[in-house]
């Protein structure tokens, strides 16, 4: 009896872990601030702006960032920079977690370079 309650109670855990731990977040900064922020080419809000989904690993995000009298500067960054502990855990009872166990960086800043003037 105590065998089987501890099981569920193991499964239960794996479960909320799992649930718990599939989304990802990453601050993104830029100096100056107050830049437009685009995600996948849809504007998303101004900088700072913290970026969060549950995508599986490896998926990628493009980013455009646009500030009056500076570059446009574009970028890259994809699911797979961290390990993620929870979905690892998950993994071991559920498999499928496996899916979510890598994540963002904590945050990111980009610098923006003033236009040249000719």
């Amino acid at each position: 009896m105590k065998l089987k309650f501890l099981k569920t109670k193991a499964c239960l855990l794996a479960t909320i872990i799992l649930f718990t731990s599939c989304a990802s977040s990453t601050m993104i900064t830029t100096v100056p601030g107050d830049a437009k922020i685009y995600v996948n080419g849809e504007y998303v809000g101004q900088t700072p702006y913290k970026h969060k989904d549950s995508k599986i690993v490896g998926s990628s995000n493009t980013i455009r960032i646009e500030k009056e009298g500076y570059e446009t500067y574009n970028d890259t960054f994809s699911k797979d920079e961290k390990v993620a502990v929870g979905p690892l855990i998950g993994g071991i009872f559920l498999l499928v977690p496996f899916l979510w166990i890598m994540k963002y960086e904590k945050g990111r800043i980009y610098d923006l370079r003033p236009v040249e003037e000719n």
